[in-house]
């Protein structure tokens, strides 16, 4: 039984009736089904209220979400998803790269790969929520914002009005194609060793991949042992879970193309469900769709203040999907007990 009618536009009225068989799906998830990108399906109004075209200004936009207050932010890629909530501030522009640096959200922005943002209600098991959301050219989300009860419902309606535009019409280009990696032989490893070595910031790392002209898993692979050396991929759970038992803080980054939200604190509650790995704490959500792992490395980077580890976790196509790090601020070195920890992994 189709549940079209005139008031709906095609797409809308297909995302209704897919809801109707499936009504747990996510956005993202929906709107694959339906052959479209999530922006193409927020645009048409399919999931909820009238979505409104904010004009792409972006570093102007972000220094106004401070005036929200506090609010929910939410990063995912492929396989995780990040949700912290807290205001914003401390916002710092460096060109087209953006950082907000809280003690609850922490974030570092790449605005070069954003290419679209609405405001929406979004109609949701707990009611309808008003949202900011931001998109790739590809439609793929980037992050969203979603408004708390305590947060500031005049200034959210201030800053649509101040940034409403009317854009061209949304056309999401394909996706594309996936660049081989060179073949190991090519790469000057001796050369990318040595950069590694010499490295005193863990910032600059990401410039050995231009540089030597390798994709991330192939530096892994091609690193000394004591550089980088494959573990378990349960080891995510289990760290997790260490971190939640001994009262250990650490550092959760989730990211995509277009941003990297981080969490640096406590983990509490950990828990399984119908394939996710989630940590489900007050101000602090975590979950990974543990299908998608496919491999799990141990990482050492050389900075000024020593070294520091991390635990890394990728998908079938080598994409970060989740990494962890021990809790640290720049000019103080590692927690012991963090070091200690991914010593002892295997």
């Amino acid at each position: 039984m189709t549940i079209s009618t005139p008031s709906l536009p095609p797409l809308a009225a297909r995302h209704q009736e897919l809801l109707q068989s499936e009504p747990r799906l996510r956005a993202r998830d929906a709107a694959a089904k339906l052959g479209v990108s999530e922006a193409e399906l927020l645009a048409t109004g399919a999931q909820g209220a009238r979505a409104i075209r904010l004009a792409p200004r972006w570093e102007d936009l972000v220094a106004d979400l401070e005036s929200l207050g506090r609010v929910m932010v939410l990063t995912r890629n492929e396989w995780a998803v990040i949700e912290k909530e807290g205001p914003f501030g401390n916002i710092k522009f460096f060109g087209p790269v953006g950082q907000v640096v809280g003690e609850e959200v922490d974030l570092r922005l790449f605005t070069n790969n954003w290419r679209s943002a609405f405001a929406a209600e979004i109609e949701t098991a707990k009611g309808e929520r008003q949202s900011l959301q931001f998109f790739d050219r590809h439609g793929v989300a980037v992050f969203k914002i979603y408004l708390l009860p305590e947060s500031d419902a005049s200034a959210f309606a201030a800053l649509v009005e101040k940034f409403r535009s009317e854009e061209p019409a949304l056309v999401a280009e394909p996706p594309a194609a996936r660049r081989p990696e060179q073949p190991d032989a090519n790469v000057d490893r001796a050369g990318l060793i040595e950069a590694w070595r010499a490295l005193t910031d863990t910032h600059d790392f990401f410039r050995l991949f231009g540089r030597f002209g390798v994709s991330r898993t192939q530096v892994l692979r091609l690193a000394d042992a004591d550089l980088a050396r494959p573990i378990a991929l349960t080891n995510l759970e289990g760290t997790l879970q260490w971190a939640a038992a001994g009262k250990h803080e650490i550092m959760v980054f989730v990211g995509n193309p277009g941003i990297v939200e981080i969490h640096t604190g406590a983990v509490n509650r950990i828990a399984e469900a119908h394939g996710w790995l989630n940590v489900l704490d007050p101000d602090f959500n975590l979950h990974v769709r543990t299908e998608g792992l496919s491999a799990a490395w141990a990482v050492a980077k050389p900075t000024s203040d020593g070294p520091v580890h991390s635990l890394e976790f990728y998908d079938q196509n080598g994409e970060t999907v989740v990494q962890l790090f021990g809790k640290r601020k720049p000019g103080k070195p590692e927690i012991p007990a963090w070091t200690q920890h991914v010593a002892s992994l295997s």
